[in-house]
């Protein structure tokens, strides 16, 4: 783990964080995502589209900011952690453990037992990082990722977290 010693805050998303919330966004979903999903979901997602989402999705946003640089993100919708992010030189920090922590906060506060995510079959880093935060693993389901001319089924493997404690 990184040594970084400056403080880090965890604010809900303003429209002005988006910018850099798609940058994060599109590189993160390169690392994880290029070479394990179908070329059809690659093609649905040039840069442009993540300056669009995530101007969209603002206030479904957490942010963590570091140094005053917004250093990651989540997103929720519901019971589901949609995305977790981090910037590339956050990686090995402790931005990914607050974020998701701050994202089962959102789950549970909905009034949801259970979280759930989808981790591409292929992201083994993200799948053992999750594994380390308490998350279990139910096994892979096709994740129906929007496409360009429909849902573009991704293997994926779907992780839960019990959120009452008991």
């Amino acid at each position: 783990m990184s040594s970084d010693t400056r403080p880090l805050e965890l604010r809900p998303a303003r429209p002005g964080d988006a910018e850099s919330v798609a940058d994060i966004w599109y590189h993160g979903w390169g690392d994880g995502h290029r070479g394990n999903v179908p070329d059809a979901l690659v093609e649905a997602r040039p840069r442009n589209s993540f300056d669009v989402r995530a101007a969209q999705r603002v206030k479904d946003t957490v942010v963590a900011v570091v140094g005053g640089q917004v250093a990651g993100f989540i997103m929720v919708a519901g019971d589901e952690v949609e995305q977790v992010y981090v910037g590339a030189a956050h990686r090995g920090t402790a931005v990914a453990s607050a974020l998701l922590s701050a994202a089962e906060d959102r789950v549970a506060t909905a009034g949801y037992r259970r979280a759930w995510l989808a981790v591409v079959a292929g992201n083994a880093r993200a799948r053992r990082f999750y594994v380390r935060q308490g998350w279990q693993d139910e096994g892979l389901f096709d994740h129906q990722a929007p496409g360009l001319d429909g849902p573009v089924l991704v293997p994926a493997h779907r992780y839960v977290k019990d959120l009452t404690g008991e």
